[in-house]
């Protein structure tokens, strides 16, 4: 009988970043109050789901998103460096033509080629490198779940590389909202479906409400 494991990609949730700058795999950018509100409701929606293993990106932002589950779930979290944030060569700085990096010609340089893409980490490494640590957290958790905590264009590249979508793509049309989940099932070795879903969709600050720490 063939065997069915799912492994969850969970993004992190809302970082606090009055500045706005791309902050990549740079240290100490933590989650808001609304991003640690956004984890907590992931938690308590998996609290009853079949999850055996949980693996986390080093960066502070998806250790405590992973942090509500480890105590829900009662589990460890083994950190994994392949699912770290892209390299960009952005990193540190705020992007855009205003009073962003673009206006400056010397870093126009970085955007001769988007197909690479030339301002950063290869697509097709950032797949790669995701798509091994899941296939870790698929043998390690057969039969089971395991959610790994990454963030939004590594588990977006990933996603495309499986659905058979080019990689290069237009960053506002990515499916992977703050403290979302895309759901790899795995039928022994094969992947036969994946699914996408916001717990915290109701926290996103596109809702239009006021949070509250209390809701």
């Amino acid at each position: 009988m063939s065997e069915l494991t799912r492994v969850h990609l969970l993004r992190h949730g809302e970082v606090h970043n009055p500045s706005k700058v791309l902050y990549g795999r740079l240290p100490d950018y933590h989650l808001s109050e609304l991003g640690i509100a956004m984890a907590e409701r992931v938690a308590a929606a998996v609290a009853d789901r079949d999850i055996t293993v949980l693996v986390s990106s080093p960066l502070e932002r998806a250790q405590e998103t992973a942090a509500p589950l480890a105590e829900k779930l009662g589990l460890e979290v083994r950190l994994d460096d392949r699912l770290l944030e892209a390299l960009n060569v952005f990193e540190g700085l705020t992007f855009g033509v205003g009073d962003g990096s673009l206006r400056r010609p010397r870093h126009w340089r970085h955007l001769r080629n988007p197909f690479t893409p030339s301002w950063g980490e290869p697509y097709r490494d950032i797949a790669a490198r995701m798509l091994a640590a899941m296939s870790d957290a698929r043998r390690e958790a057969a039969g089971h779940e395991a959610v790994l905590v990454s963030h939004q264009l590594p588990i977006w590249t990933v996603r495309s590389f499986i659905e058979g979508r080019r990689l290069w793509h237009d960053p506002r049309r990515r499916e992977c909202a703050l403290a979302s989940l895309t759901t790899v099932t795995y039928e022994d070795e094969t992947i036969v479906s994946v699914a996408y879903s916001e717990p915290a969709g109701d926290l996103l600050p596109r809702a239009g409400k006021p949070f509250s720490a209390g809701a």
